[in-house]
């Protein structure tokens, strides 16, 4: 019972409060843009020959906003975005019209999910095992070799690494497919010679994420390391004849994992930053490439869509990461 009114319940509200507040801004920030949608839309259809007198364009501009929610007051529009969220309805999309939101979430999101998914967790058991090395190892040559090798990677941007192996791999050394998420031609079946195109269609974007974060993880797992490699526990199971392993993976690594684990939820809404480009830069459709089109094209309900989806995401992810907390440090269940 304690652990449910001390523990449970404070992070449940936080959830709770940090979807309300970002899907406010959100809603706030769409409304903000000079770009009217309707105006957009008629200007599209007029500009393509069709013409509509006077009347027909009001009556299609009011039946517009009522169909992309902008019917109404602030208050009245934001009262209706709540009711339609409720229910998982994003409205239909201004620039894939008249497809809804969730459809078009729906078809980029696997995409994004095992892009975003493998290129994380790889990056994290990197940096994370070779910083706890490093960081047990302290000034050995190999260590510092590595670091320094890290430390110029870091500050590389994302896209920067991505049009590096883009160009590498993909011109210079035409290795891997230049862009899409499969290869032209191919139905979307469970068969391994797909499996084999997506991975390799994969690869380059999977390769710039891992890249541009793994070193991130490096340099706050070999500081936080090297801190504990000081600890009373650690120098008593050296003096008492423990070996190198038990000491470098038990008693280091093990404990300076987790900041790490909180660090790897809080890590999504960057990764997904990341993604917008790479999946640009790669043409890989996923909601990276879906936003970017919303953005361009002043797409209110997409980009709402996907970006509260985000969240949601987010929030999610370091909600669970803390639920899961106690099981990974034990003090947290005892207090």
């Amino acid at each position: 019972m304690t652990f449910l009114k001390r523990y449970l319940l404070p992070r449940l509200l936080q959830y709770l409060v940090v979807v309300f507040v970002g899907t406010t801004i959100v809603f706030i920030s769409t409304r903000l843009t000079p770009a009217d949608p309707v105006q957009q839309t008629i200007q599209r259809i007029t500009a393509q020959g069709g013409y509509m007198d006077p009347a027909a364009v009001e009556d299609f501009a009011r039946t517009l906003r009522e169909l992309y929610g902008l019917e109404g007051s602030i208050v009245q529009q934001y009262g209706a975005l709540w009711r339609h969220l409720l229910t998982g309805d994003f409205g239909r999309s201004f620039t894939y019209f008249p497809t809804p939101v969730i459809q078009l979430i729906g078809t980029s999101l696997p995409w994004t999910l095992g892009l975003l998914s493998l290129s994380s967790i790889m990056a994290w058991l990197i940096g994370t095992i070779l910083g706890g090395l490093a960081g047990y190892a302290g000034q050995e040559k190999w260590a510092k070799w590595l670091e320094s090798v890290v430390m110029i990677i870091r500050p590389i941007p994302y896209y920067i690494v991505a049009l590096l192996v883009l160009i590498l791999f993909a011109y210079i050394l035409p290795i891997f497919p230049i862009s899409g998420a499969f290869a032209i031609g191919k139905r979307m079946t469970f068969t391994w010679d797909f499996l084999v195109s997506v991975t390799k269609h994969a690869f380059l974007p999977a390769a710039s994420l891992v890249v541009g974060g793994m070193g991130v993880w490096f340099i706050q797992m070999k500081s936080l390391a090297s801190t504990i490699v000081g600890e009373d526990y650690v120098m008593f199971g050296r003096a008492g004849g423990l070996s190198k392993r038990k000491l470098v993976f038990q008693y280091t690594i093990r404990n300076a994992m987790l900041p790490q684990i909180t660090g790897l939820a809080l890590a999504l809404g960057q990764l997904l930053s990341g993604a917008l480009v790479v999946e640009y830069v790669f043409s890989y459709p996923g909601l990276g490439m879906l936003l970017y089109q919303a953005i361009t094209q002043g797409d209110y309900n997409l980009t709402m869509g996907i970006t509260m989806l985000s969240i949601v995401v987010i929030a999610t992810g370091v909600l669970v990461i803390d639920l899961m907390y106690p099981l990974f440090d034990p003090r947290v269940r005892y207090r």
